[in-house]
């Protein structure tokens, strides 16, 4: 153990070097890097992190160690810590579409609200299993906020721009249209060659949190891009059907643009992260250990809080450079904008005036008057919704259809002609997707929206008609 050799190696052991080898959170990680600062700071950081591998894997063996000693017994001590307990029982919470709900969602949801923090939640229609959280449940809870019930891809969100451009112009210019799809989008891997600025690349936290410090380049290196899975960008019909509607626009059929991503990297490396220090600090039982949550009177959770609503910005302004390079391609400005988010934790009032920390993992926000975009597949229709502001749902509702299939089923059991079928019937173009995303992993969308009508009323009727994703090779490379 003497600290006397050099490695080669000698960047300075963080908190992050050490979680990321599964270390706990709490008092062994700041005594661990204490002691490595202090007695063995001549060493480089992978022999650093050797020695406490070796202490955290028999801190027994260590205990009367003169230097390491104090590690092993920070190590003993949270080891025979037990887990916080849950209550027995969970309190009663609305589900909507229980008949179109998996056993396993509706089972994760009465977990989550075991957990000491929870006060209320709700159950949307397109729910599905999930980690911790599951997808399409809503959770409130006290002074704390969970990584994991927010979900990796924070900020996740819908936007909607709606052009002076009558419906007909679709299909004289469809490979117009296309063209300007493939040259002005990306997914996944590829970037932009020169990414557009953005106000939000100059935000204190960038500078102020550690972790998101180190993410700063990768995330301007993804500006303006889309994410893989069910993420797209698609041109389609919007049909405006309330003649009230918030926007001006006369009923009729418009040129629609409908973006679905969000926060690439930046928010999956945050939700990574702090998960991990939840689950230090709050040792739950096996079963819930995904629900681990952070006190904001912490500082870490303070650090995560800043972090997501970065995350969240973020993926807006992703967005907003996706429409902007769409729109002046098409050399117009959009007649209304709709925009809406999921995966994210909100600072909200209960009936009693009580402040809660809600939840929404995959669930869209839907306050009574609040407007959101709710879309089916890649050949069903989606909606533009106004929230009815329902208190039994926190004022939410679906994100979406919601899965019935997991995308290692779909590549099993679907064939690319059977979905190119399905998808040509519904008058439908697909740029660069693949088996996982065809329609029929998803849910009825017009049951879906039966099963909320005490949530959101339509607004507008989208029908997809190009649609841009992730899948397809030649559509990865970088310009």
């Amino acid at each position: 153990m003497a600290a006397k050799t050099k490695d080669k190696q000698t960047t300075k052991l963080t908190a992050k070097h050490l979680l990321n080898i599964g270390f706990p959170a709490g008092k062994p990680l700041g005594t661990a890097l204490n002691i490595m600062h202090t007695y063995y700071n001549e060493l480089g950081k992978n022999h650093q992190l050797e020695l406490c591998q070796e202490v955290m894997a028999a801190p027994e063996q260590y205990q009367l160690h003169q230097i390491l000693g104090p590690l092993a017994q920070a190590l003993i001590n949270q080891k025979e810590t037990a887990p916080i307990p849950l209550q027995e029982q969970a309190p009663d919470f609305a589900v909507y579409g229980r008949e179109g709900i998996e056993s396993g969602a509706i089972s994760q949801m009465e977990m989550a609200m075991r957990l000491p923090v929870s006060r209320a939640g709700a159950l949307m229609p397109d729910a599905h299993q999930g980690y911790g959280l599951p997808i399409g449940g809503v959770l409130a809870v006290e002074n704390a906020v969970i990584p994991y019930g927010v979900g990796v891809d924070i900020g996740c969100r819908m936007r909607m721009s709606i052009f002076d451009i009558h419906h007909g112009y679709l299909d004289k210019h469809r490979e117009k249209l296309k063209k300007i799809l493939t040259d002005h989008t990306r997914f996944g891997y590829a970037t932009f060659k020169r990414p557009l600025g953005h106000e939000v690349m100059e935000r204190p936290a960038f500078s102020e949190i550690p972790i998101v410090r180190e993410l700063k380049d990768r995330a301007y290196s993804q500006l303006g891009t889309s994410g893989g899975g069910n993420h797209f960008v698609e041109f389609g019909i919007v049909e405006i059907q309330d003649p009230d509607n918030e926007f001006r626009l006369p009923p009729g059929k418009y040129l629609a643009l409908l973006s679905h991503s969000g926060s690439r990297g930046l928010g999956a490396n945050i939700a990574g992260y702090y998960t991990k220090v939840a689950m230090g600090t709050c040792r739950l039982p096996q079963e819930a250990k995904y629900l681990a949550w952070l006190g904001l009177e912490t500082e870490a959770g303070q650090e995560y809080w800043q972090a997501m609503n970065l995350a969240g910005d973020y993926a807006a302004a992703c967005h907003h450079q996706i429409h902007q390079r769409l729109a002046e391609t098409l050399a117009e400005t959009p007649m209304a904008v709709i925009e809406n988010h999921h995966n994210f934790a909100w600072k909200e009032k209960d009936a009693k005036g009580r402040e809660r920390i809600v939840h929404r993992k995959g669930a869209t926000p839907a306050g009574k008057g609040v407007l959101g975009i709710i879309p089916g597949s890649m050949a069903t229709p989606g909606f533009i919704v106004r929230g009815k502001g329902q208190a039994a749902a926190l004022n939410s509702a679906s994100h979406g259809a919601g899965r019935v299939m997991s995308r290692t089923k779909a590549k099993e059991t679907l064939s690319k002609p059977q979905v190119q079928k399905y998808i040509q019937k519904a008058g439908v173009e697909v740029i660069g997707s693949d088996l996982d995303e065809a329609p029929m992993v998803y849910k009825d969308i017009h049951q879906v929206m039966a099963a909320q009508q005490d949530l959101v009323e339509v607004v507008g009727t989208f029908h997809p008609r190009i649609v841009r994703m992730n899948g397809d090779a030649k559509y990865l490379e970088v310009d």
